[in-house]
């Protein structure tokens, strides 16, 4: 049983952003001050990349930890507890797309980077070299 009442649990979801994370934001000022340019949220490539490098052909997403990695096998986190059957669902199907999106960019020439929110909030430089290194643009920063 949910401990919030049914538009308290709403409003909770409506504030929950699919665009410009913090996590996001940090990683596309950092590679503006290294100098790499790029597209947000690219709706011309499917699964629309939050960054897209267009003269490197690199695709970029970065996954909230709730939706992408509690359904990731590697990834399971915790268990959620209320409604869990449609949870389980929904966070399978995030996982599946995800991989459905990664096979058509690469398809197109395109590589696909993925990090987790997480990941890019503790260790900006290391997401931050990693993309520098396939966009063949290290710099010291």
């Amino acid at each position: 049983m949910d401990v919030l009442t049914k538009e308290q649990r709403h409003k909770n979801m409506s504030h929950i952003r699919a665009k410009n994370t913090k996590a996001e934001v940090l990683l596309r000022k950092a590679l503006w001050h290294r100098g790499i340019r790029y597209r947000k949220n690219y709706k011309k490539l499917p699964g629309s990349p939050d960054i897209a490098i267009t003269r490197c052909h690199i695709a970029v997403f970065v996954d909230g930890d709730f939706w992408h990695a509690r359904g990731h096998q590697d990834h399971p986190g915790e268990q959620v507890r209320s409604h869990s059957g449609f949870w389980q669902k929904k966070l399978k199907r995030n996982v599946e797309r995800d991989k459905e999106v990664n096979e058509e960019l690469t398809s197109m020439g395109w590589l696909v980077l993925r990090f987790w929110a997480s990941d890019v909030e503790k260790d900006l430089d290391t997401c931050v070299s990693r993309i520098c290194e396939y966009c063949g643009n290290v710099t010291s920063g």
